[in-house]
């Protein structure tokens, strides 16, 4: 390295020169003048001769434009006008639709390769066709009509309903006749999911239920409606509840107790206040 000679003796390197063996070729930017063919010429050479061919190929169509603008103003027939070569053509929306859909084929492709599954083994709704089809057979189901669906009658398919929204469910196997969750099935059970009583609260009553309890609906609600094998058929009409009639009691005597002390305290603070 020159620069550790100069900074270790003080004097200036000799100049450099090519060899009189090293090939010559002509520089597209100078007339007249010929440059080394080393490899560290030969990109800044290539992007020259492109620029040169790109600019004669510009006159070139510049001409040819002036000779058909030239026989449109005599009134001469032309035919259709020429694009410019050298004209950089914007992507556009279609060519940034073209590249997603090429970047989704190849993505698909390399998990086929690598994982077996086109999907990388992802199963989630966003690769589920319903997830895209709009919601043809919403349909409104009375309480009576949605029990007709519990999976007693052979070749129908098994409803349930949480909060109000149905979801069908046949294709799973603990629904089925039998099955540890074929007791929600036919019915709005939501206080069970909230609740776990699966036999005592086949109701869609949620009086009384923790802030707790009403975030696990939620929770539920979310994995039919993002589940692969389940879909939302529709909605369930139920008749008002009687503020008056009793709220179910818990499965547990212990969360029952604690279900009637917040029953009360309302009403004993309303006592304190002299509201009742």
């Amino acid at each position: 390295m020159s620069w550790l000679n100069t900074a270790a003796t003080g004097k200036e390197p000799e100049p450099y020169v090519e060899p009189p063996s090293e090939p010559k070729v002509k520089d597209p930017s100078i007339p007249n003048r010929m440059v080394s063919d080393k490899p560290a010429n030969r990109p800044f050479l290539a992007h020259r001769a492109y620029r040169e061919k790109q600019k004669k190929l510009h006159e070139e169509w510049l001409e040819r434009k002036k000779i058909r603008d030239e026989k449109i103003a005599r009134g001469e027939e032309v035919g259709p006008e020429e694009k410019d070569p050298t004209a950089q053509e914007e992507v556009g929306v279609f060519g940034i639709l073209k590249f997603f859909v090429y970047l989704i084929i190849f993505t698909a492709v390399a998990g086929k390769f690598i994982t077996g599954s086109y999907t990388w083994d992802y199963e989630g709704k966003w690769v589920q066709l319903k997830t895209y089809l709009p919601d043809r057979n919403q349909r409104l189901f009375s309480e009576r009509l949605l029990s007709e669906f519990d999976g007693s009658k052979e070749g129908r398919p098994i409803y349930l309903a949480i909060d109000g929204d149905v979801y069908d469910v046949t294709k799973g196997r603990a629904y089925q006749p039998g099955g540890s969750y074929h007791i929600l099935t036919g019915v709005d059970a939501a206080r069970a999911f909230a609740t776990g009583c699966f036999k005592d609260h086949r109701t869609h009553d949620l009086r009384g239920l923790s802030n707790k309890e009403l975030d696990s609906i939620k929770h539920w609600k979310t994995f039919y409606a993002e589940h692969k094998d389940y879909f939302r058929i529709g909605r369930v009409s139920h008749p008002p509840i009687d503020p008056a009639s009793p709220i179910p009691e818990h499965c547990d005597p212990k969360k029952a107790a604690k279900q009637e002390q917040a029953e009360k305290a309302p009403k004993k603070k309303a006592k304190e206040r002299g509201e009742l």
